[in-house]
């Protein structure tokens, strides 16, 4: 058996996978206008603006979320190459982010 694949054992319980680079996929657009997109979908109700589109390699994607949050005044997370804002200002944020140089598109509903 090998250790690449283990995922639990009794000496110090669940073991966390390192993930690879190559792994995260993030969705970029070919145009280089970042979107805006709000989502409910599996939140109770709740909806959050996810801001999409931003190429990690160039930017630093936990800093620009944390002044993005504090902004705003919500909180929100990073996951998978997406920024999560919680709330529905999308307007806001629109405004936000070109005043720090990005091209910006409110998608969606």
């Amino acid at each position: 058996m090998s250790d690449s694949n283990l995922v639990y054992s009794t000496a110090t319980g669940r073991i966390k996978q390192p993930k690879e680079a190559s792994d995260l996929e993030v969705k970029l657009f070919k145009d280089g206008i970042i979107r805006i997109e709000r989502q409910t979908k599996g939140r109770k109700g709740k909806g959050v603006m996810l801001v999409v589109g931003i190429n990690p390699d160039d930017h630093d994607l936990k800093k620009l979320a944390k002044s993005l949050k504090s902004r705003m005044g919500q909180g929100g997370a990073v996951k998978e190459g997406v920024i999560e804002i919680q709330g529905d200002d999308r307007e806001k944020l629109k405004g936000l982010l070109e005043q720090q140089g990005f091209k910006v598109k409110i998608a969606g509903g």
